[in-house]
């Protein structure tokens, strides 16, 4: 098995050269447009930053993974546990930042958990099967979208209705779910979804439906190795309808459950507990356009309830309340405002209820000349209920020197951000402390991006982030540091597309933390990608990912003490072909393809070669 799929990616490497260049194509990607760095539809030579894109084009290439998998392949960042057994714990890692400092939002919309520690959001209860695309800004982008975005902000949009009456569309694959040592080639990995959508007039609708399940793992490596199961069910509801070619208004609706099962980590033993987690969202979406700007209303309640069955069992209970009223106003084509209130209410129970509210007016204003200098600035006053008033800006200049088949673009920004200590930090059963300080983070950036209508476009950038009053847990519970943490480090992307049906792309990151022990954090990241077509019909890539050494903690030792991890690199392949007028697509994913045996987390269970076989048919 190992020869033949090495075999398919030598042939795709060698068939590079037998394709027509396609104009068209490089005019469409030179015109690329960026939308969350700005909140409007800006050309990306005019975004001062190195947006990340996520197309639909780029989802369906990797039919089967995960939203953590499908991110851990961008630059900037490491997600520990996308490479583990389904159903691990994740940390979202971001230009050396910790999981809290990633702001999630769902078509534009802060989605976080209350009831957990860090109150961030829970990237296992998103379904891939109901993503359209993604875009990430890297870097403190506080002043447009509020606390917690102070190293990325990652902005997914859920998949739109059909502009027929009824459309449908099903997927499903099975795969293998076993370790380097263990290749027995088992099913033991299911996914499938399906979801009706489409347009009646005036009236959109998109009803969907997911689940994923998978078994065979142990959540540790343990000497008996019992194996461990994952299971998710989502349920998404989106309606909508055009009063008028102004006039908006959508609502939407979403369950998810998860159950995980996992082990003792204090003696690394094999132990029969799990963990439930029950997520429900609904929301409200308006706009109302007028002559050169819209007013949108975005407003959501969301729902949390988990459960963890282990030697001390317990269960948490948080609810979330977001309002986000702005409205946008394009003065000509040169100037671009945004003038906007947000409103955020968490809840939940410890001994008693816990709450606080946030309050934040921000103004946010974009200046495109028509001599290459861009200017995207703003600034937003955070008021809290338990800590008061605080403001935090950006400044954010990039000049463009246009040449006859391209750019250049220059970037800079300097941008500060404000993060309060969550419920459970502040008010929770075990290390709270009500006298924590928030914490300030301060980061400035600069690089270069480069782009011609050959489809080449290369970025390289420089940053640095100072945080204070950083919270961590002690040996009294949790504290703020006393000393600064400094994250630095270098990104560099190219995206090349030699002919039209060839696509080169490769990321690398150098990340350094000082301050504190910086666990997870790799040093030295690579990502690398090759896609070619076929035909019309039939298309192929290989991924190429390799992590560098960084430091774990042996949190089953005790005390707990610190363990180095080696570095690793991992090879996937996917290839996929289209029949019945390509309305069915037969694919193939096949993750870990030379079988490399590795530690992502310390102690935790990672797969070897596994294969996946799946069909999405569309109607």
């Amino acid at each position: 098995m190992n020869k033949k799929f090495i075999g398919l990616c030598a042939t795709i490497m060698i068939c590079t050269g037998v394709v027509a260049q396609d104009d068209e194509a490089y005019v469409q990607q030179l015109d690329e447009v960026v939308v969350s760095d700005s909140r409007f539809e800006l050309k990306r030579e005019n975004s001062g930053k190195t947006v990340i894109k996520i197309t639909a084009e780029d989802i369906k290439r990797n039919q089967g993974k995960t939203i953590a998998e499908i991110i851990n392949a961008q630059s900037g960042f490491s997600i520990a546990g996308s490479n583990s057994r389904e159903g691990t714990v994740l940390g979202v890692y971001a230009r050396g930042g910790r999981g809290r400092q990633v702001l999630v939002l769902v078509d534009g919309v802060r989605i976080s958990d209350p009831s957990l520690v860090n109150q961030e959001y829970d990237l296992r209860l998103l379904s891939t099967a109901n993503v359209a695309s993604i875009e990430i800004i890297k870097g403190a982008a506080s002043t447009l979208y509020g606390t917690n975005a102070a190293t990325a902000v990652i902005n997914i949009t859920t998949k739109k209705s059909s502009e027929n009456k009824i459309s449908g569309n099903f997927q499903s694959s099975i795969g293998t779910n076993h370790t380097t040592d263990d290749q027995n080639y088992n099913i033991a990995d299911f996914s499938n979804s399906v979801s009706v959508n489409g347009t009646l007039d005036k009236f959109t609708y998109n009803v969907g439906f997911s689940n994923r399940y998978s078994d065979g793992l142990s959540a540790l490596v343990t000497p008996t190795n019992e194996n461990d199961d994952y299971s998710s069910y989502s349920t998404d509801i989106k309606l909508g309808y055009a009063f008028s070619e102004r006039l908006k208004v959508g609502i939407y609706g979403n369950q998810t459950n998860m159950r995980a099962q996992f082990d003792e980590s204090f003696g690394m033993y094999d132990a029969p507990y799990e963990y439930l987690s029950d997520q429900k969202r609904v929301g409200l979406s308006t706009e109302y356009k007028y002559n050169n700007g819209s007013l949108v209303l975005n407003t959501a309640i969301s729902e949390y309830i988990s459960e963890s069955k282990d030697s001390y069992p317990a269960i948490y209970e948080g609810k979330n309340r977001v309002v986000d009223l702005y409205n946008k106003y394009s003065l000509n084509d040169k100037l671009y405002t945004i003038l906007g209130l947000n409103y955020i209410h968490d809840e939940t129970e410890y001994a008693e209820v816990q709450d606080y509210t946030i309050v934040d007016p921000y103004v946010n204003v974009v200046y495109v000349s028509d001599f290459g200098l861009n200017l995207n600035t703003g600034m937003r006053a955070n008021n809290h209920s338990e800590y008061g008033s605080h403001f935090v800006y950006n400044v954010n200049p990039s000049f463009v020197i246009k040449k006859s088949n391209g750019y250049v673009k220059l970037m800079g920004s300097y941008a500060t951000s404000y993060i309060t200590p969550s419920l459970n930090q502040l008010f929770g059963n075990f290390g709270a402390n009500p006298d924590l300080e928030p914490e300030e983070n301060q980061t400035i950036e600069g690089g270069l991006e480069y782009m011609t209508k050959n489809d080449i476009r290369f970025s390289a950038l420089y940053f640095n982030r100072k945080e204070k009053n950083f919270v961590f847990y002690g040996a009294n519970g949790y504290d703020n540091s006393e000393n600064t943490i400094d994250a630095s480090g270098v990104e560099v992307e190219l995206e090349w597309m030699p002919v039209s049906s060839f696509t080169i792309g490769a990321n690398y990151t150098f990340t350094e933390r000082e301050g504190d022990n910086a666990i997870r954090l790799p040093k030295h990241r690579v990502n690398a990608f090759l896609g070619y077509d076929f035909s019309k019909r039939t298309n192929a890539s290989v991924n190429f990912s390799m992590t560098g050494k960084r430091k774990d903690t042996d949190f089953g030792a005790f005390p707990s003490v610190d363990v180095d991890l080696d570095s690793y690199s991992v090879l996937d392949f996917y290839i996929a072909h289209q029949v019945l007028e390509n309305k069915l697509t037969f694919f193939l994913n096949a993750s870990n393809l030379l079988n490399e045996q590795y530690t992502e987390i310390f102690g935790l269970t990672t797969k070897g070669r596994n294969i996946r076989l799946g069909l999405n048919l569309s109607l």
